[in-house]
């Protein structure tokens, strides 16, 4: 049996200088402050719309640490590092809020370029994209509540679709898999109907279209057990990402402010508890699916490499995968990547300005999860502190 620490912060930050480790430092302790990042976020945001010099110290701080790059040749470097020791780039072009016609066609173009660019390239095992990057939102939520579509909206949802086809198309023809990205629950319906008609379509003999599955939501267990045994019954592969759910705030208060049933746990041992269930559920059926394990958490890590030691499944077997976003838990990705687990990492890229909104939601997610900054901190200590000693 194989014995998976996480503790090892000599592989976890092998490939980051000690100098990198204290910026690491700083901005974690940073993120930890509550009331800094409160503050924070809505300060930059009018700083960079009202023009003020902000930008390099931005992109020197937190876009450093959590972005690859502006661009995808930016991102080189980070797909180098990453892969020296054997960890997946998932490059994620994280533009966000966007609503004119014209931004989601060059979305779109940088999509198909992320999936043009992993072609071949055994460094970069998935491309991604979220829906509202090639969608408008209200458009979305229309739809996913069921509404009539006015003339005008059936044309722009058109569009939207071909977007969608042109995505996994070229997905699929390049051998690429591709993640669809799981958003807000209001907009997740119509989210999860397009994602599963080109599973349908393009999922016949492995799985190149991916849903993501948020399993903070009260209804995805039920969701994910239906949709895999669908894809049992009608012989193709399902293809799903697991997360815990980025959204718990916005989703709590919006039920309130209309008055609906709040779609999410509202503790968060039972979405730790229905994480794991799904872990299970995935690793009981991987005849029949592929599956990527997208959290942070420690235990649901060691439960998967439990599960798959239990059901003898090779750690290398390309069925299952294990992610984190860039600059976050590389305890994690590094000691599964160095016990021979296939690894990946989401390494987001854009102008500094556009994926603002995306930097500000990582530092507003890392200071909700109970511990999270704390661990990080602990660790990096720990490593200067053991560079110390061995005079490294």
């Amino acid at each position: 049996m194989l014995n998976i620490s996480f503790d090892n912060t000599e592989v976890a930050f092998a490939d980051k200088t000690t100098a990198e480790l204290r910026r690491a430092l700083w901005l974690f302790r940073f993120i930890g402050n509550t009331s800094l990042v409160k503050f924070s976020a809505p300060f930059v945001t009018t700083a960079f719309r009202t023009g003020l010099p902000i930008k390099r110290i931005v992109r020197n701080t937190v876009f450093r640490h959590f972005c690859g790059g502006e661009n995808i040749a930016d991102s080189e470097p980070a797909i180098s590092k990453l892969w020296k020791s054997r960890i997946g780039t998932i490059l994620d072009y994280s533009v966000e809020g966007q609503q004119k016609e014209n931004d989601f066609e060059n979305t779109c173009s940088e999509i198909l370029s992320t999936i043009d660019k992993a072609l071949g390239d055994v460094r970069i095992p998935f491309s991604v994209f979220k829906a509202t990057g090639i969608a408008r939102l209200d458009l979305l939520e229309i739809i996913s509540a069921g509404k009539m579509l006015t003339q005008e909206e059936e044309t722009e949802f058109s569009r939207v679709k071909q977007r969608v086809e042109k995505i996994c198309l070229r997905a699929y023809e390049k051998n690429v898999p591709v993640f669809f990205d799981a958003e807000e629950s209001w907009i997740q319906n119509g989210i999860d109907d397009l994602a599963h008609k080109m599973m349908l379509r393009f999922n016949k003999e492995k799985a190149i279209v991916y849903n993501t599955v948020q399993l903070y939501r009260t209804d995805r267990l039920n969701y994910l057990g239906k949709m895999i045994e669908h894809a049992r019954i009608n012989g193709y592969v399902g293809g799903y990402k697991l997360v815990r759910g980025a959204y718990h705030e916005k989703e709590t208060e919006r039920a309130a402010e209309m008055g609906y049933s709040i779609p999410v746990f509202g503790k968060k041992y039972e979405t730790d508890s229905a994480f794991n269930q799904a872990l299970e559920i995935c690793v009981d059926n991987i005849s029949h699916i592929s599956i990527c394990n997208g959290t942070h958490n420690e235990k649901s890590c060691a439960l998967l490499v439990e599960l798959m030691q239990k059901k003898n499944i090779s750690p290398a077997d390309k069925r299952i995968w294990f992610s984190q976003l860039y600059g976050m838990s590389d305890h994690i990705s590094y000691n599964l990547s160095k016990a021979g687990f296939n690894v990946a990492k989401y390494v987001p890229y854009g102008k500094v300005e556009a994926v603002l909104p995306y930097l500000i939601r990582r530092a507003q997610e890392n200071k909700s999860v109970a511990g999270q900054s704390s661990r990080e901190l602990s660790l990096i200590m720990t490593e200067i502190s053991r560079r110390k000693k061995s005079g490294v």
